[in-house]
């Protein structure tokens, strides 16, 4: 691809991230799914209060657009209390997640409330991954910091192409804790993709990361997705098109 080529791309990429068309494809998106998934917050809102206590809501940290902090909203899927600021990573089998609260996680039920966030305006239905403020605070360098120039999004490309999260994918070895590893590991990666993203984004782009999302969803509730590896940073850096992992890849 021709360096002209590639800014003609990201300068469309980076007008439909700012023109109304993402806006109303969030909000068409995000009442309507408000609406068909209200019977299964309810439900899951109901498990979660009668076998485990504490608020049914977790209020997640979270980056915005602009560096700006907002509490994206979960269902709760922890034990009250178990979150510190050095575990804020958790893994597939991390010991603070309750009975409910791991089946909640399979299905990706626990991210239904964020539908409101997007309303709200502080998030996207996809875009970048949402990150931990604290996180962005003490460990994005200027350059990640522009992954910050969009909504963060429900869906993430990053999560898509590893399905259901890089924790899965790429569990620290022994004696080195998750978070840890995260930040060594999986931040940078997240970050290159997210940036990725913006380059690239348009509407065909958004509907096709939703489109697979779902089917992951579907699919991997069920059975599970067989483990790769994971690129050390630096592996990801070509403006090629993003691939979704199981599902065909993202065009």
């Amino acid at each position: 691809m021709s360096v002209s080529t590639f800014g003609q791309r990201r300068a469309r990429a980076v007008a439909f991230g700012n023109q109304p068309a993402k806006r109303v494809f969030d909000l068409l998106v995000a009442s309507s799914a408000l609406l068909v998934s209200a019977p299964i917050m309810v439900a899951g809102g109901l498990a979660v209060k009668l076998t485990s206590p504490g608020p049914v809501f977790y209020r997640a940290r979270r980056a915005g657009v602009g560096g700006k902090p907002f509490d994206m909203l979960k269902l709760r899927t922890m034990v009250q209390g178990s979150d510190r600021r050095d575990m804020r990573v958790t893994s597939p089998d991390d010991a603070r997640i309750t009975p409910v609260g791991a089946l909640l996680r399979k299905a990706k039920v626990d991210e239904l409330p964020q539908f409101w966030n997007v309303l709200r305006g502080e998030m996207s239905i996809v875009g970048p991954r949402p990150e931990d403020w604290d996180i962005v605070q003490e460990h994005f360098t200027l350059e990640q910091r522009q992954v910050l120039d969009a909504r963060p999004g429900i869906v993430s490309p990053v999560d898509l192409n590893w399905y259901p999260d890089l924790t899965y994918h790429d569990p620290p070895p022994a004696g080195v804790s998750m978070q840890s590893w995260y930040i060594e590991r999986h931040m940078p990666l997240q970050v290159a993709e997210g940036r990725r993203y913006l380059r690239q984004q348009s509407l065909l782009l958004d509907l096709k990361v939703l489109a697979q999302t779902i089917g992951c969803i579907l699919l991997y509730t069920f059975v599970a997705p067989a483990q790769r590896s994971v690129p050390i940073e630096g592996e990801i850096t070509s403006p090629e098109p993003l691939q979704a992992a199981g599902l065909g890849g993202i065009r």
